[in-house]
């Protein structure tokens, strides 16, 4: 049974302990984004040119931790370990990031704008799978913290005063969306649950190949409109 947005309802979705195993996978690897996000907020704030771009990274990485909690009691309520729901996901999501360690402070704000862009917009696209209420709470902690603009500012600004930049950036921008990319995929490919969940089933909705050929399209297509929105060539 689905709901009016296409997704399945709590009721009838919750019997089902397979779709719960899912929603804990993907809350669990949300969580540990978010934290690891934050944690790499912080370090990314150490590198801030000034008082007041440090103060505005730092209000970034405690919007991210902010989303944590929630994510975290919803896996409780579930009857799930918060703690064990995250670590799957642990050595994926390290090794994305010691693979795409940012050199400098203009790479961090690219990435914070353009990686994690991407990842948010991934799990966007497999929430409307979920029942009403878990997909609410997924899109709730995927908002963004309310600081794009300054880290669009940052990042135009230094291409302006230095064109040499857009170039460098550009090919970071380019090697983030590779990286994101495989992650996701590996991360859906190695957890049966989620697999699962976005191939569907009786009375829920699934996703074929050509199905998931306009999903990768439209993650594609929200890339370039964030690289275009920092100044960079997609």
């Amino acid at each position: 049974m689905t709901d009016t947005a296409g997704g399945t309802t709590g009721e009838v979705a919750f019997e089902d302990p397979a779709y719960t195993a899912a929603v804990v996978d993907l809350l669990g690897v949300i969580a540990y984004g978010e934290l690891t996000a934050f944690e790499r907020l912080v370090d990314d704030a150490k590198l801030a040119p000034s008082l007041g771009d440090k103060m505005e990274l730092t209000a970034m990485a405690v919007a991210e931790f902010g989303h944590v909690g929630p994510l975290l009691d919803r896996i409780a309520a579930l009857g799930a370990d918060p703690v064990a729901a995250m670590q799957p996901f642990e050595k994926p999501i390290d090794e994305f990031h010691a693979h795409t360690r940012p050199r400098d402070w203009l790479e961090g704000l690219v990435k914070a704008y353009v990686g994690d862009g991407l990842a948010a917009d991934f799990y966007r696209e497999v929430a409307a799978f979920l029942d009403r209420g878990t997909r609410d709470l997924v899109i709730d902690s995927l908002e963004e913290s309310g600081q794009s603009r300054f880290v669009i500012d940052r990042v135009r600004g230094a291409i302006e005063a230095d064109h040499r930049v857009g170039g460098r950036l550009a090919l970071w921008g380019r090697r983030l969306m590779g990286e994101a990319l495989s992650q996701a995929q590996r991360v859906a490919a190695d957890r049966d649950a989620l697999t699962a969940l976005l191939a569907g089933g009786i009375d829920r909705p699934g996703m074929d190949l050509a199905a998931l050929s306009r999903m990768f399209a439209r993650l594609t297509e929200n890339h370039t409109k964030r690289m275009d929105e920092l100044g960079l060539d997609s």
